[in-house]
């Protein structure tokens, strides 16, 4: 018998793991090898719940939203305004609204933790350490997607294995235990130059940044095109050494913040 303390929550939690676990299994077996629409279509069908896709206007997003918005799919389109994107993301936003007939969601960081947060750390604090830069990620990236997905049962992203090594063990669907959802990245075995040539097949908008080397699109400043032989994602907070270990904030000698300046790149 469960006492009043809810001493069977653990068990619920466990076996609402499972079952998400098991979802994200069988969507990964029955389309793992299917075509975008029959894996797409696969997704709705077996969805319970609402599905989010958020998109951040990237190639990947935009070859998704084409197929969902031309299907008439019954999913929600999202988009996380941080406050630093770039003036060709605002543009293919309303680009890719009018071309398709749909409304994209904002959300946006809320503005009394992002006023504490330039207020302690400067506009720029981002610079300062690994540790500065993730909390102005939490601030107008995480905490805004947790409202996105909020009550959704299947969250889609554009994630591809091949983006970074990280990445490579992704698969179609997986289960996120801390959102409660399945996660299903549709375009996970597809290459950059697929995911292109289909959007030039098919007339899809895209940034017009791809084009100047900016590979994956992120906040301003914190991504700049990349070089020849570079990874995709190494113009993302492309000033971090990915050798070095997570540090606290910098602080001056009277013990307060001080304020980061910009690398030189930046400055340039």
């Amino acid at each position: 018998m469960a006492s009043s303390l809810g001493s069977d929550e653990p068990a619920t939690n466990v076996k609402a793991e499972a079952l998400l676990a098991h979802r994200a299994a069988a969507l990964d077996t029955a389309f793992g090898r299917a075509d975008l629409s029959e894996r797409l279509a696969g997704i709705v069908a077996q969805s319970v719940g609402p599905i989010v896709f958020t998109t951040s206007f990237g190639l990947e997003d935009q070859v998704l939203t084409h197929v969902i918005a031309t299907a008439k799919l019954p999913i929600t389109f999202a988009t996380l305004d941080t406050g630093r994107l770039f003036p060709e993301v605002y543009a293919l936003w309303q680009k890719t609204e009018e071309r398709y007939g749909i409304l994209i969601r904002p959300y946006y960081p809320r503005h009394d933790a992002l006023e504490l947060l330039v207020r302690q750390n400067g506009i720029n604090g981002f610079y300062a350490s690994r540790d500065a830069r993730k909390s102005c990620c939490d601030i107008r990236k995480v905490e805004p997607l947790g409202r996105a997905l909020a009550g959704a049962d299947i969250w889609l992203t554009g994630l591809r294995a091949d983006q970074s090594a990280a990445r490579g063990g992704v698969k179609l669907a997986e289960a996120d235990a801390t959102r409660r959802l399945v996660k299903a990245s549709p375009l996970i075995d597809w290459t950059r130059e697929r995911a292109f040539a289909f959007a030039q097949q098919n007339d899809v908008p895209l940034n017009p940044l791809h084009a100047q080397g900016f590979v994956s699109i992120g906040c301003q400043p914190c991504t700049r095109a990349i070089r020849p032989g570079e990874p995709e994602r190494a113009g993302r907070w492309w000033w971090e050494d990915d050798t070095a270990k997570e540090c606290g904030l910098h602080v001056g000698p009277d013990g307060k913040l001080a304020r980061a300046a910009a690398p030189a790149e930046a400055r340039a």
